[in-house]
């Protein structure tokens, strides 16, 4: 039986408390009436997303760059806008907004590193 896709994407985060305030007041996501433990889940579309307590044999603090190697896109009706409040904010901007083949996009590290692109969304 094939693998149908991913259905689940989460980060191991050092500061739980921290980043999912970063998510929730940075990119405006909001937290899902439930989550396991050490987790806090998110209302997003499509794909479920979280952010979560390392776990056990993670050591998040010998990694320069969590996530290294991994592409992490999200989709938001105002590219631009995102961009300007997050650069405002103080949030590192990893590359600046630019044309691509979805759409305006570009990519910023989160409060533990991570190198998110974000693209405009055709609806």
């Amino acid at each position: 039986m094939p693998a149908l896709g991913p259905d689940f994407i989460a980060l191991q985060v050092r500061d739980l408390d921290r980043a999912a305030h970063f998510y929730e007041t940075q990119l405006g996501l909001r937290r899902a009436p439930q989550s396991p433990p050490g987790a806090v889940v998110f209302l997003t579309e499509l794909i479920p997303f979280a952010v979560r307590e390392p776990l056990p044999g993670v050591d998040l603090e010998s990694t320069p760059q969590p996530g290294l190697g991994v592409a992490l896109w999200m989709s938001c009706h105002d590219a631009q806008k995102l961009h300007d409040d997050l650069a405002a904010s103080g949030t590192p901007i990893l590359a600046a907004p630019s044309a691509g083949p979805f759409g305006l996009a570009f990519t910023f590290a989160d409060t533990d590193g991570y190198a998110v692109t974000v693209h405009e969304s055709a609806e």
